[in-house]
């Protein structure tokens, strides 16, 4: 039975629930923006919270504030990826969420006419490949357990077109999204759970670079946005808690869109 009782808070700060307690989660990309927000969530919400980032002051910060373990990780190497994931079970004794997050957008991923092969593979080794080498290894300690959450990064450009391209981004995304699918119906009956998160726009520093080189792509973007602004990171950690939690039990398989309703949108509210 989940422990949902209300964590304390400051004055002003909204109540959580605490349905991870005593549940070990990794997350990749821990160090900044959506993966600090939802190292800081999940542990707030009673969860032991293994941050892995490349980041090696970034990532140790984070663990030190969640009061979890910091594992410094390539994720695209299959055995520091593999160990991540035995760090993780040999301290806390089990693997019960894996929030595959990691990933680049880097400026010279633009417009397939300009994007050259080199810029293509390095976009698709850390953006596909580790979400293909997280879930490869952590699949067997949920089968062993019985039970076990998988929610990968995709975004809602997996799900739409965008004039303002970033070609191999935007691919990578798809592939999260159809190995997500892929997953989740393969180990449904073992207990296993596998989302594909799709975030709209976040305000993070990643973000925050990008725009800022190109204001012009700022502005096309965020006038889509029927909400008229940008999801902050706390918005996009409280969707992969549910996610990670028993709350979400029956979502499996699924393109989990959080994005202020530019999915759905034809016209935006003026």
């Amino acid at each position: 039975m989940t422990d949902q009782t209300p964590a304390a808070t400051g004055a002003g700060e909204t109540p959580v629930c605490r349905r991870l307690v005593g549940r070990t989660a990794v997350i990749t990309g821990a160090g900044s923006g959506i993966g600090l927000a939802t190292a800081r969530r999940l542990a707030s919400e009673g969860a032991n919270v293994v941050c892995a980032d490349i980041d090696e002051q970034a990532g140790k910060a984070a663990a030190e504030e969640v009061g979890g373990i910091f594992v410094q990780v390539d994720v695209t190497a299959s055995d520091q990826v593999e160990a991540l994931f035995k760090a993780a079970y040999d301290t806390y004794g089990s693997v019960d969420v894996a929030f595959n997050n990691a990933g680049i957008s880097p400026a010279d991923d633009d417009s397939i006419l300009t994007t050259g092969l080199d810029a293509w593979k390095r976009v698709q080794e850390v953006n596909l490949t580790s979400v293909y080498l997280c879930c490869k290894h952590a699949l067997p300690y949920m089968q062993r357990q019985g039970k076990g959450s998988i929610i990968n990064t995709a975004s809602f450009v997996a799900v739409m077109g965008a004039a303002t391209s970033q070609i191999s981004y935007t691919a990578s995304k798809g592939g999260v999204l159809s190995m997500s699918r892929e997953l989740g119906v393969q180990f449904a009956r073992e207990g296993i759970r596998v989302n594909a998160l799709c975030p709209g726009p976040v305000n993070t520093p990643l973000l925050k670079e990008l725009f800022a080189k190109d204001p012009e792509r700022a502005a096309r973007r965020l006038v889509h946005v029927p909400v008229g602004r940008f999801a902050e990171p706390e918005e996009i950690a409280a969707a992969v808690a549910f996610l990670a939690s028993d709350d979400s039990s029956f979502v499996n398989a699924a393109e989990f869109l959080v994005d202020g309703g530019i999915a759905g949108a034809y016209v935006t509210p003026v």
